[in-house]
């Protein structure tokens, strides 16, 4: 479904449905270096089973055009205004990763538009090594591989999606270099983690927001270990979901992630 927001046109996937903002609406926001496509399990399942569904590509990234934003609250304010493009008066945001920030100041900008907040692999602050930020500055692609290492749980994927023996690794690092190459105007990869890095709102977001808020994490999560989000957690009187996953909880633990989902949308 294309879109035009802030004057730019923006992409977001539909689940396999043809969106209809009578329904109620799940708007999820992926992390760094990804897109839509890391949703399309979750999406596919809130599309056909009563939902009307957002999967977007963030600026700059698949099928959305402009420059990559600058920072959360800009992203933030980008998600707001698709919801207006898209005629949606409330919905319920899923993030993961960068994504979760971006949700969590989006709910605090708009408490009256989200009914869920679902933050998946987040932590807060989520900082980043100014060793990975150097390596990102220098060799991105170097970098895109030692962060694919580290976003699973083990080296040899168990059952997983789209289907069992599915090499997890390699589709992520190729999502991450095609979004890495497809962006000409910055160096993607160091702009985006050090967009986590900054960010400093999450606290002053959290007393603003008002709807139920659920965490989903994984309990091998190496980049966001569950310990970091903790403190947010309990502001946020978050209800806490772990599953037997590292970072890239959604494709790794497919079937745990789902249903924890579907009881934050419940």
């Amino acid at each position: 479904m294309k879109l035009s927001v802030q004057g730019r046109p923006a992409y977001a996937y539909t689940g396999g449905k043809p969106f209809d903002p009578a329904l109620p609406t799940v708007v999820f926001v992926h992390g760094a270096l990804h897109d839509h496509s890391c949703w399309n399990l979750l999406s596919r399942w809130c599309a056909h089973h009563g939902h009307g569904v957002l999967a977007v590509d963030l600026p700059g990234h698949g099928r959305s055009e402009g420059p990559p934003l600058g920072d959360v609250e800009s992203l933030a304010g980008w998600v707001l205004d698709l919801l207006d493009a898209a005629g949606v008066q409330q919905a319920a945001l899923v993030g993961h990763s960068m994504g979760s920030l971006i949700s969590l100041e989006a709910c605090a900008r708009a408490p009256q538009r989200v009914t869920r907040l679902v933050m998946m692999g987040t932590a807060y602050p989520m900082k980043v090594s100014e060793a990975l930020l150097e390596t990102a500055r220098a060799d991105p692609l170097r970098a895109i591989d030692m962060v694919t290492s580290w976003s699973y749980a083990s080296h040899a994927a168990k059952p997983s999606f789209p289907g069992p023996g599915m090499w997890l690794h390699g589709s992520c690092r190729a999502l991450m270099r095609r979004m890495q190459a497809g962006c000409k105007t910055t160096n993607l990869f160091h702009h985006e983690f050090s967009i986590c890095d900054r960010y400093q709102g999450g606290e002053a977001a959290a007393e603003r927001v008002t709807c139920p808020v659920h965490f989903v994490l994984g309990k091998s999560d190496q980049m966001t270990m569950p310990k970091a989000a903790r403190d947010i957690a309990q502001r946020l009187k978050a209800k806490v979901h772990t599953v037997e996953a590292g970072h890239n909880l959604m494709s790794e633990d497919p079937g745990p992630v789902l249903q924890a989902l579907r009881e934050a949308l419940r």
